[in-house]
């Protein structure tokens, strides 16, 4: 009997237990619900905590100039996340766009209007017109890639709108490095082993200090850190600035023992005289790095050669160079930076000298080449006023010695000024204005000045941000 009378009860029974049933799972629903609630609330409140910390902090300082990469005024590299299944590669852009407003009280050659070139200053008369011009320029905005392969190859191709040498005048894209290292070993086109670019001022002009050893070369580059310190050797590309002289248009027919080939013509010095390179630079440089900031030595050798084209006679010259620079903290983020450069030589790797060898006398029977001397200074000072107002005063010189060949109106010394003001509104923006003045005396005494006013705005652009955006984890 009690075995039927299961049966018919059991789904009674169900029916009873069900709705109780149901009412304890919606009620496990509702707690999960309510505790993920609480959970995303106590989230929210910790972002919000975050944000307002954030909003409370100050603006960031500007970065120090000499701290912004392969040149003082390159904009800071943010180093972007590797790119996933490139065998770490990591890739930078970077630049700045850059707009100068130039008046010049004076006039210099047009082809460098831009900028106060101390050699392009006239010292006779009025060759490029009348005094006063006024000028806009953005021949200083400048594009670049960086970037390496894990620790151990890097990188680097940078270009510029400042067209030189057969694109003087002109607004075009310029090379300025392509460079790579591999450990210890560097190739390509970068600054000179004998140069400091970190004693560059915190100016506005392009070309820089006259008296500035400044030089981007091809070269080949080995360097031995030592702890913070680094020693390095390169071996560079010569290219010896020959200087013709007083003989540029002389004939070299109306000489007792005249060349081969008169015959046909008359022939120039200027025509038939050019560099013969056999061997490359090569230098030595020391830096020393400390919390006082660094100095360095660095030397040059050189074999300077020159060939005459008719004859096939040739010749060369020793040159030799020694440059010491540094740059001293002082007052928390001010440099006062410093050069002295000296030797025989040495000229294109200098800011303004354009002879590294001249003809040693007037006779042109007796003239033989003669390696340039030539002394180089350079003093400026940074000053910080704020983390949104700087400015940088200096001076520089460039002496030069004169070889009786040498041609009146050759540039032999010059010197430059500036004193500016600077203005950080934001990050990754800059406006200033600054004030230069200049100064040319050539070989026979003649001199030429000019002084002008620029205002400049400039603004950073960096991929790094947009990288660490966008890039996957």
């Amino acid at each position: 009997m009690r075995g039927t009378l299961v049966g018919p009860l059991l789904p009674l029974a169900l029916l009873v237990a069900a709705p109780s049933y149901a009412a304890n799972e919606e009620e496990a629903r509702i707690r999960a619900l309510e505790a993920r609630i609480e959970r995303q609330q106590e989230m929210l409140e910790a972002m919000q905590r975050e944000l307002e910390a954030i909003r409370s902090l100050p603006p960031p300082a500007p970065v120090p100039l000499e701290d912004l990469g392969p040149r003082a005024d390159a904009p800071p590299v943010v180093q972007a996340r590797p790119i996933p299944g490139d065998d770490g590669l990591s890739v930078n852009v970077y630049g700045f766009a850059m707009a100068d407003a130039i008046y010049d009280f004076k006039r210099v050659d047009p082809n460098w209007e831009d900028t106060l070139r101390v050699s392009t200053i006239p010292t006779r008369g009025e060759p490029f017109g009348e005094d006063g011009n006024f000028r806009t320029s953005v021949r200083q905005s400048r594009f670049g890639v960086r970037g390496s392969y894990g620790d151990e190859i890097s990188f680097l191709l940078e270009g510029e709108l400042y067209g030189v040498g057969v694109d003087a005048g002109q607004t075009t894209f310029r090379l300025r490095h392509a460079w790579g290292t591999w450990k210890r070993f560097g190739i390509g086109q970068y600054w000179s082993n004998f140069m400091d670019i970190d004693i560059f001022p915190n100016t506005i002009d392009y070309w820089g200090p006259t008296g500035m050893v400044f030089w981007r070369n091809q070269q080949l580059r080995y360097s031995f850190p030592l702890g913070e310190d680094e020693l390095s050797f390169s071996l560079e590309d010569p290219d010896t600035a020959v200087s013709i002289g007083k003989f540029r248009n002389f004939d070299l027919c109306s000489l007792p023992d005249a060349p081969p080939g008169c015959e046909g013509g008359a022939s120039t010095a200027a025509d038939l005289f050019q560099a013969h390179n056999e061997v490359p630079d090569v230098t030595v440089r020391y830096r020393n790095n400390g919390d006082f900031g660094h100095y360095q030595l660095a030397a040059i050798f050189r074999e300077l050669g020159f060939e005459q084209l008719d004859t096939g006679a040739n010749g060369e010259e020793f040159g030799w160079g020694v440059n010491a620079s540094t740059s001293l903290r002082a007052l928390d983020r001010d440099r006062l930076k410093l050069q002295l450069a000296y030797g025989e030589g040495i000229g294109n790797y200098l800011n303004d000298a354009v002879q590294d060898i001249a003809p040693d006398s007037a006779d042109p029977v007796t003239a033989r080449a003669a390696s340039v001397s030539v002394l180089a200074l350079s003093a400026y000072y940074d000053h910080y006023w704020s983390p949104r107002w700087s400015s940088s005063v200096g001076w520089s010189l460039l002496d030069l010695d004169e070889e009786a060949g040498m041609a009146d109106g050759e540039f032999s010394r010059g010197q430059i000024a500036q004193l500016n003001l600077l203005h950080y509104p934001r990050e990754n923006l800059m406006l200033g204005t600054e004030f230069i003045w200049g100064q040319r005396e050539d070989v026979d005494g003649a001199t030429g000045e000019d002084y002008r006013v620029q205002f400049s705005l400039k603004v950073n652009f960096d991929s790094g941000d947009l990288a660490n955006r966008f890039l996957p984890d």
